[in-house]
């Protein structure tokens, strides 16, 4: 027999996805990035092992809330002294560190277990349109699923688009 049974290793081959959040909704866009860090997409998935994908998010400056969470909305933290609690509204931390904020979305709609730190470093997160050494790496389009030109001009530089006549 020469098929594989099983899982191979190409089943656990990790993919780059590549998100646009302009104008998009911080709790919908959370929701799918975490689905697709946890592997729930891939048919081979399982709860206790990690085969979930790389997520890269550009105009992170961009995103929306709903209702009034943009006024509302507050981020804590504690450095365990006394007096330590720091609060930081939405407004503010969207002006001076909006990754933050997907971060954060993000984090807390994943399990909270031990592999929860793995997923979170595949999520590439920027507040504007550079994505920096990241771009070599995309492979999927985020909103339809297919592959983007550039990996399909790797593969056959044969299906280039036709130049338009020059007059």
């Amino acid at each position: 027999m020469s098929q594989a049974i099983g899982n191979t290793a190409l089943a656990y081959a990790r993919v780059w996805h590549h998100v646009d959040a302009s104008d998009r909704i911080l709790g919908k866009l959370a929701q799918r990035i975490a689905y697709v860090l946890m592997g729930k997409h891939k048919p081979i998935y399982d709860k206790g092992i990690d085969c979930g994908d790389y997520v890269v998010v550009t105009n992170a400056r961009n995103i929306q809330v709903s209702g009034r969470k943009e006024e509302q909305l507050v981020y804590r933290k504690h450095s365990m002294y006394a007096g330590g609690l720091k609060e930081e509204k939405f407004k503010d931390l969207m002006e001076t560190k909006p990754h933050e904020t997907i971060v954060h979305a993000v984090s807390g709609m994943l399990p909270k277990n031990k592999l929860r730190n793995r997923r979170l470093a595949r999520l590439k997160v920027f507040g504007g349109s550079n994505m920096g050494i990241y771009r070599n790496n995309i492979l999927k389009r985020w909103e339809d699923g297919t592959l983007s030109d550039d990996y399909i001009l790797k593969l056959d530089p044969k299906n280039r688009a036709p130049k338009p006549a020059q007059s």
